[in-house]
């Protein structure tokens, strides 16, 4: 099973720009082709002639709506094929007029792309500014043109912000120089007039699943005369056009969707105007502060990009129970990502940080947006510090912590190769007592108190990467005691360190963070003496442990010998199941697994370890696996052969990680090792991801003799430990880790 699907509670829909749901019209139109009607447009046999009319009905409609004759359109996969179709096919077709084509600076990625790909093949590219309210000036693109330009493609309405772009007069400035319009239209068609004749476009761009028709099917409307290069190549379908056999499912729902949108055009309009108006003025009303991106120009009937300045709005999505809609930009676990739109319209970044995307659609009422204002303001002026009733309002039953965060996992949120470049510009501690430092990547120091006794201690810090705040609680406890452990150590006690939104959660959920802490230091036989608390933007805990051992038996990170065999004590894969659970698509009895794993100490694993001469150890998690074993041989002779096979992985990270449920920073991993890796040709990104997938409180990896490998691994399976060999270190690649 790839993915497990929950069954959501009922939102507020105010996302209609994404996608909009199927109208019962067209499901029942569609549904006869899925049932009767299954032939091959392109046979000439009766069931051929059902679906090559059904085809050709659906081509009319269209036409219908957009103006323009039948032949005109040719049906795609959808806006983004539309779009390569006509950008990519009329550029390479007529590249030996001239190679300089033009866009503006707040199209979709499906043109960006396009253009950036083109670009790489020799041709010029302009990107048009636009001013503040997001519209591209007339003035601008004329003077943009010039001898070599061939094409202009500029949308007709802004997916993010609604501005509605004056096309006619863009199209009759480039038709005077000679040079041909193309217009994105997939958020236009269906909502606004879309009259090819009118707009004077020669191309235009279409995807039926914004006006309620089905997801995967688009059309390009083309002016007749114009040729362009095939994508797709193959039989004379779509004139010679488009190969590939039509897709009549969906092109019959797309038809009808198009008659349907060119009915009730003038009503829908006036619906999504009203809807967008009452919420606007709502949020003004509640929100003075507020600012709407694009206000002053034409918009889309349905659209509003709010800006709340000093609110992160991935936060304020997560946190909004009950609403559904988009964020202008977000913050990652390595950058904040402002949208290219945004930035174009040089809205400032406290306000471009804090912009939310409504757009509202048919099946919009009143009720629902009087209710998203009422909601709205509320979790705003909590994420502001303006509501003081929070520790009253919010039931610990209902908080899911992961929802408080802007990423998951470790709360320093650099890039591992960041961080390794600030280190290395530290100086060195000279101190002699000092057994381990920072000359090392180990990550915990050791202290020389005595001839036979020596104090380690370790700190970590992390956002939540469960819900629950006791979970959370003894799963950041076992990963700082993990460090403990893999130096060898004993630990004998414990402080606090913790961030806390005061404003934004009740103190109880503190009260279960600190419970759950103790319980597992209880488990590892310590207390936890006190610590330090601050008032923070997310909820982070994390803990210093002090432990003790002897100076002549500290296991390092480095130190393993050719011939070792490397042991790893846990499976890995919890930050991709991690990220999953705050999606909500695994099964529960996944989601406690994985927490229960990474709740588990690695007591037992060394104190089984203690038994043996291991010459190198460490525990796996932020930089993943194979972030910790390159520590383990970075700038030495020793190389490692890992056995890819021989992997323990939770059940279900590969399939998550196929759906591109990948962590930022498990992507970050990759970047900083890949160096490196020797990889061999059959090992695909998906296994690359996997092996460097960042981990909580993972398991230990352990360097110790071939002789004494078999021994240990037993001794830990007995134990209970889910241990494997994965891997041999030799120096036939020294420094290097061959998977």
């Amino acid at each position: 099973m790839l993915l497990n699907i929950i069954v959501m509670e009922e939102l507020i829909y105010l996302d209609y720009n994404a996608t909009t749901p199927i109208l019962k019209e067209v499901a029942q139109v569609m549904k006869p082709f899925l049932d009767n009607y299954f032939g091959n447009p392109s046979s000439s046999h009766k069931y051929g002639i059902e679906t090559k009319m059904a085809v050709e009905k659906a081509r009319k409609q269209l036409a219908l709506l957009m103006n323009c004759d039948v032949e005109e359109i040719v049906f795609t996969s959808g806006g983004s094929e539309s779009n390569n179709y006509a950008i990519k096919g009329y550029a390479l077709a007529h590249r030996r007029q001239g190679n300089h084509i033009i866009t503006s600076s707040v199209e979709h990625p499906a043109v960006l792309e396009v253009y950036r790909y083109l670009e790489t093949k020799g041709f010029e590219v302009s990107y048009l500014p636009v001013d503040a309210q997001g519209r591209v000036s007339p003035a601008q693109l004329k003077a943009a043109i010039k001898p070599s330009t061939i094409l202009v493609s500029i949308m007709h309405a802004n997916n993010e912000v609604g501005v509605i772009e004056p096309i006619a007069e863009l199209a009759a400035i480039a038709h005077k120089q000679g040079v041909v319009f193309h217009s994105d239209g997939a958020q236009s068609v269906g909502k606004i007039p879309t009259d090819v004749q009118a707009l004077g476009v020669d191309m235009m761009s279409i995807a039926a699943h914004k006006f309620y028709g089905p997801k995967g099917i688009g059309a390009l409307y083309i002016r007749k005369g114009l040729k362009l290069e095939k994508l797709i190549h193959g039989a004379d379908h779509e004139r010679n056009m488009r190969a590939g056999t039509e897709n009549i499912l969906e092109i019959a729902g797309m038809g009808k969707a198009a008659e349907i949108a060119l009915r009730d055009l003038e009503e829908n309009a006036k619906h999504y105007s009203a809807m967008r108006n009452r919420l606007e003025k709502g949020l003004k009303q509640a929100l003075p502060y507020i600012k709407i991106n694009g206000e002053q120009a034409e918009r889309l009937p349905n659209t509003s990009s709010v800006a709340i300045p000093k609110v992160e709005a991935n936060t304020l999505l997560d946190e909004l129970e009950g609403i559904a809609a988009s964020a202008g930009a977000a913050c990652h676990t390595d950058s904040i990502d402002v949208s290219s739109v945004l930035e174009a319209m040089l809205v400032p970044l406290d306000y471009a940080m804090g912009t939310i995307r409504f757009s509202v659609g048919r099946y919009t009422t009143k009720a629902d947006i009087d209710k998203a204002i009422a909601l709205f303001t509320k979790k705003v002026k909590q994420l502001k510090g303006e509501d003081e009733e929070v520790n009253n309002t919010i039931d610990i039953g209902e908080v899911k912590l992961t929802h408080f965060t802007h990423g998951l996992g470790c709360a320093c949120k650099l890039r591992p190769q960041d961080l390794e470049q600030v280190l290395k510009k530290l100086p060195i501690p000279k101190d002699a007592k000092v057994l381990v430092g920072a000359d090392t990547s180990d990550d915990a120091s050791v202290y020389s108190l005595t001839e036979d006794l020596a104090l380690v201690q370790t700190l970590d810090f992390f956002t939540p990467i469960v819900d629950d705040p006791y979970q959370f609680g003894a799963i950041a406890a076992a990963n700082a005691l993990s460090d403990i452990y893999a130096m060898g150590a004993k630990p004998i006690f414990a402080l606090n360190i913790v961030g806390f939104p005061d404003k934004r959660l009740p103190l109880s959920v503190l009260e279960e963070i600190l419970r759950g802490a103790q319980e597992k230091a209880k488990e590892a036989g310590i207390s936890i003496l006190g610590g330090h608390t601050v008032e923070d933007t997310e909820p982070k805990y994390g803990m210093v442990v002090s432990g003790l051992l002897h100076p002549d038996k500290i296991i390092k990170n480095i130190g393993a010998h050719k011939g070792d065999m490397l042991i790893l004590t846990k499976p890995i894969g919890t930050g991709i199941i991690s990220t999953a659970v705050k999606r909500g698509v695994v099964s529960n009895s996944l989601r406690d697994y994985v927490s229960g794993l990474m709740a588990t100490l690695n007591k037992t694993a060394a104190e089984v370890m203690a038994n043996y001469q291991v010459h190198a150890c460490t525990d796996v998690t932020g930089f993943g696996l194979l972030g910790h074993l390159r520590e383990m041989i970075l700038n030495t002779k020793i190389g490692v052969d890992l056995s890819f096979n021989a992997i323990p992985f939770i059940s279900q990270a590969r399939d998550l990680a196929v759906a591109g449920i990948i962590p930022g920073g498990t992507k970050n991993n990759l970047e900083w090792v890949n160096k490196d890796i020797l990889w061999k040709s059959n090992r695909s990104d998906i296994d690359k991801y996997l092996l460097c997938d960042a981990q909580t409180s993972g398991g230990l990896l352990i360097a110790i003799n071939k002789l004494q490998a078999t021994d240990l691994l037993n001794d830990l399976l007995d134990k209970g430990v889910e241990a494997s060999i994965i891997g041999e270190f030799n120096s036939t690649h020294g420094g290097k880790i061959q998977v």
